[in-house]
C-alpha cells in the first residue's frame, strides 16, 4: 500500500465532529470533493459538509480495506462505512461499501467517492426503501 494512502486513511478514519481541524492537514484549500450526492468546492465548504454529517449521524466509522496507487499522486482507497442516522433504517446501523479516488501533491486536491446511493440513503427511507428493494430483487 502506498505510504501516502496508508497515512491518509489512518488520519481520515480518526475524524470526528470535534476534530475537523484535521481536514486542514488532509486537504488543500482548493479541494474538489464529489460523491453521488454532492459536489463541493473549497476547504471551508468541505468542513461545513463534514460538520453537518457528524451533527446528523452517529457511530460513524470507516474501515479501509485496500489501496492502490495508480500513478504519481493518485490512487484509490477501498472502504466500508458504518453509521447510524435517526431518520434512516429506524436508527439501526447501516453499512456501505465504496471507494475513493484521490489526487494529491502535499495534500489531497481532488476526492471522488464511488458508492451505491440507494444503499446509502434511498433503501432506508420508509416506503421508498421497500419499493427499491423490491425492484432490485426483480432485476436480479
Amino acid at each position: 500500500m502506498s505510504v501516502y494512502l496508508q497515512d491518509f486513511a489512518k488520519r481520515f478514519a480518526r475524524l470526528q465532529g470535534d476534530n475537523l481541524d484535521a481536514l486542514n492537514e488532509l486537504y488543500s484549500e482548493d479541494i474538489t470533493f464529489r460523491d453521488p450526492l454532492h459536489h463541493i468546492e473549497g476547504l471551508p465548504a468541505l468542513r461545513a459538509y463534514f460538520q453537518q454529517l457528524y451533527a446528523n449521524a452517529s457511530d460513524i466509522g470507516y474501515e479501509f480495506t485496500g489501496a492502490d496507487e495508480v500513478g504519481p499522486g493518485q490512487g484509490y482507497l477501498r472502504w466500508t462505512l458504518h453509521f447510524r442516522h435517526p431518520r434512516l433504517a429506524h436508527g439501526r446501523p447501516i453499512t456501505l461499501q465504496g471507494c475513493s479516488f484521490l489526487q494529491w501533491h502535499d495534500r489531497v486536491h481532488a476526492h471522488q467517492d464511488y458508492f451505491d446511493a440507494g444503499a446509502l440513503l434511498y433503501e432506508h427511507i420508509p416506503l421508498m426503501g421497500s419499493a427499491i428493494r423490491w425492484l432490485k430483487g426483480r432485476l436480479a
